[in-house]
């Protein structure tokens, strides 16, 4: 995460909300980000256990009294259901060990397609409370997922990650997460279309460095 908190820092987070996957779930980029006076909305994932299972918890055995803040959302086409559901919560707010962390979150995506149904269930931690409202925080994951559907796209196709005979340890995580500050780094430069991008790059390798803010005499 040493190059995705490089980016951040050239990045202008007052008033935006960073939303991330579970590689994001750092402390030092949560705090990063509410240090320089924005917000984030990031999943957590089992690689945080103690933090995954606290929220979990919470979801599965809400304390007595407890009422979480809930939105809904469908989308209907091509013979497809989906059944997006964001609960959102305070209760952990004075609790958790994490840098500006206010609300926690359980979203739960249903999909029907041709009488079969899949379920996926995430959690997510913010540095936003409740109070914003769960619509805002489902719109706002809602928008994640979209941007991660056309990032594993240009992923798999353009950089051919399906293909990557990468398997040991922590280097496919880590090839994963180069793979996202690449792009974010090419769409910051202005590349819609990252294939010709890496092809730019990839036949001038002394711009490269450009990308970082980086010049080379």
């Amino acid at each position: 995460m040493t190059i995705a908190a490089t980016v951040l820092a050239q990045l202008p987070l007052a008033g935006r909300l960073l939303t991330g996957d579970a590689q994001y779930c750092q402390r030092t980029l949560c705090q990063q980000v509410v240090e320089r006076g924005g917000d984030y909305l990031v999943t957590v994932k089992e690689n945080q256990p103690d933090l995954f299972g606290e929220i979990a918890l919470l979801f599965d055995q809400p304390p007595p009294g407890e009422v979480f803040a809930t939105a809904v959302q469908y989308d209907k086409g091509h013979g497809r259901l989906e059944v997006r559901r964001l609960w959102a919560s305070d209760a952990l707010a004075g609790y958790l060990d994490w840098p500006g962390v206010k609300g926690v979150c359980k979203v739960e995506r249903r999909c029907s397609q041709r009488g079969k149904v899949s379920i996926e269930v995430r959690y997510a931690i913010t540095s936003l409370s409740a109070a914003v409202g769960a619509d805002h925080l489902l719109v706002a994951k809602r928008g994640h997922w979209s941007i991660e559907n056309r990032v594993h796209y240009v992923r798999d196709v353009s950089m051919g990650e399906d293909a990557s005979r990468i398997r040991t340890g922590a280097a496919p995580e880590v090839m994963a997460a180069l793979r996202n500050v690449l792009l974010a780094l090419l769409r910051q430069a202005g590349w819609a279309n990252i294939a010709a991008g890496l092809r730019h790059y990839g036949w001038r390798p002394a711009d490269a460095p450009r990308l970082l803010g980086i010049s080379i005499p």
